[in-house]
């Protein structure tokens, strides 16, 4: 059965680990390295996130480990289950637990993220961007009256549209996506509206790039070859996106 993986952060239990007994040896940072090294070799990683054991239990740590694929998941638990790849005592590994009844819509990745995963699976070379505009809205017109509160507090505002290109596929998916950043035109020198116009050409583009990743569907056949689909007319899981990591 082929496995389908949207550009969306995981949230089902079987793309999920639980990992206990950890030692409380290293510090919860080389815990951190250690598992994200070990468990990447069996899919992509969307989070590695280590927690200390509740006071009432003995010293040590817990891992959350999410996957983008089940499979991927599943491949690790049975390899990493009593296993001694970290330490010297085995560390318990299972698979989380769905819980239909609080299941919420998983956000759309953010751009940065959707080219991680694009990278993972088409290949660095397997997919582009083509921006088709890139269109300064801002409004930063000089007030008759610089001392209002309007002519102060002003704001950067950028348009894009693009598309995402997937030549062995044969397949293009559009996208918008639009940013804005406040702007106090008496507190910001040259070198900070610089600054803040890249950052907001940036994150427009970012958003179109979620925007049109979020049309398309990976598909992980049986024998490990990956197709796309293209779902231009369904409507996005969530319009919320990740904050983009600046």
């Amino acid at each position: 059965m082929a496995e389908l993986i949207p550009f969306v952060a995981p949230t089902g239990g079987d793309k999920t680990l639980v990992v206990w007994e950890l030692s409380s040896g290293p510090t919860a940072e080389d815990l951190h390295h250690s598992l994200f090294t070990v468990f990447s070799k069996f899919g992509l990683l969307y989070s590695v996130r280590v927690f200390p054991n509740a006071t009432v239990a003995q010293p040590g740590f817990y891992a959350i480990i999410k996957f983008y694929s089940a499979r991927a998941a599943h491949r690790a638990q049975k390899a990493c289950e009593w296993n001694q790849l970290l330490q010297k005592s085995p560390m318990k590994v299972h698979l989380g637990t769905n819980h239909k009844a609080i299941q919420h819509q998983a956000p759309a990745l953010n751009g940065s993220r959707c080219q991680e995963l694009a990278n993972y699976y088409f290949g660095f070379n397997g997919w582009s961007k083509r921006i088709i505009k890139l269109q300064d809205l801002s409004d930063l017109e000089e007030s008759e009256n610089e001392d209002t509160a309007a002519a102060q507090m002003q704001s950067l505002k950028f348009f894009c549209a693009l598309e995402v290109v997937l030549p062995a596929y044969e397949c293009r998916s559009p996208g918008v996506g639009m940013a804005e950043e406040p702007l106090n035109k008496q507190e910001e020198g040259p070198l900070s509206l610089l600054m803040k116009r890249k950052i907001t050409q940036k994150l427009a583009i970012q958003r179109a790039l979620s925007d049109a990743f979020q049309k398309l569907l990976i598909v992980v056949l049986e024998s490990g070859k990956i197709a796309v689909e293209y779902r231009p007319g369904e409507e996005i899981i969530d319009a919320r996106t990740e904050e983009l990591q600046v």
